[in-house]
């Protein structure tokens, strides 16, 4: 049975600082993207950042480079963003996503889903 299990989230002011976790089970890493997105009310859920578990690399949208980092513990099957300098516009809810055979950039291709978990930024 795989599973994405998130923590992390909660409130910060602006300018502050969360990190967010995602332990992975049930399936095999080495080929996968796996990556976060979020979602805002009323807004369509969006791509955030992805690494490459094989090879480390990572890719970020434009709005979050330079504030956000993903990394991974590969010993654990864990992944890891860890946010900086959050602004308001940052508020939604996070989800970790498991893309196995595609870029882990496109939420419609994502085959694995975590519970989500709520990052709040105020001002």
């Amino acid at each position: 049975q795989v599973q994405l299990v998130e923590s992390g989230g909660g409130l910060v002011q602006a300018g502050g600082s969360l990190r967010l976790s995602c332990a992975a089970s049930g399936l095999t890493l080495s080929s996968a993207a796996m990556g976060w997105f979020r979602q805002a009310p009323g807004k369509e859920r969006e791509f955030v950042a992805v690494i490459r578990w094989s090879r480390g690399m990572t890719y970020y949208a434009d709005s979050v480079k330079g504030r956000f980092t993903i990394s991974r513990d590969s010993a654990k099957n864990t992944f890891y963003l860890q946010m900086n300098s959050l602004k308001p516009e940052d508020t939604a809810n996070y989800y970790c996503a498991a893309d196995l055979t595609g870029a882990g950039t496109i939420a419609g291709q994502v085959d694995y889903w975590g519970q989500g978990t709520q990052v709040t930024v105020s001002s």
